[in-house]
């Protein structure tokens, strides 16, 4: 069941987010947050008016996609950046795919005009995902990050609605 985050879920999501810091490249960031900065976060979406869905199974948040302004600029008040986070055991279900497009309607519903994904060149399932529901590469930045004792690529792609 897709449904709004509550404050309630937030250990569930830190725990997601943390596995995604601390295993792979999918966030560039080098330390685990804690449950209080992400309830933090979680309040200060909730203010702006920005949402953050998350996928309930049998009582567990399987996972969560949100999205954010792409820049805090005026000319870019259209734009979107998002992000959708799985739990490992629930990923290749499908749910990836139902919280990606349920993100990009609630982008669409406040009349945005596009939507940007920032992924990391060896995360081939995520790219392949958003190429399936209509984003088309732009570009690639090389060497923009650097984690795991390695420089890392990244893609970006866009989706215009």
């Amino acid at each position: 069941m897709l449904r709004p985050a509550e404050k309630k879920d937030i250990e569930e999501i830190t725990l997601i987010y943390n596995y995604y810091i601390e295993n792979s490249t999918a966030l560039y960031h080098y330390t685990s947050k804690s449950s209080e900065e992400m309830e933090k976060w979680h309040s200060e979406k909730e203010k702006a008016g920005l949402p953050i869905i998350a996928a309930e199974i049998d009582g567990v948040v399987a996972g969560f996609a949100t999205y954010g302004p792409y820049r805090p600029f005026e000319g870019f008040k259209k734009t979107i950046e998002h992000s959708v986070y799985l739990r490992k055991d629930y990923q290749g279900k499908g749910l990836g795919r139902k919280l990606l497009k349920a993100i990009l309607q609630k982008a669409k519903e406040k009349e945005y005009h596009a939507a940007l994904a920032y992924i990391d060149s060896e995360n081939t399932t995520s790219i392949r995902l958003h190429e399936k529901e209509g984003f088309f590469r732009c570009g690639a930045i090389k060497e923009a990050g650097y984690k795991f004792d390695r420089y890392l690529d990244l893609v970006i792609l866009e989706k215009l609605f």
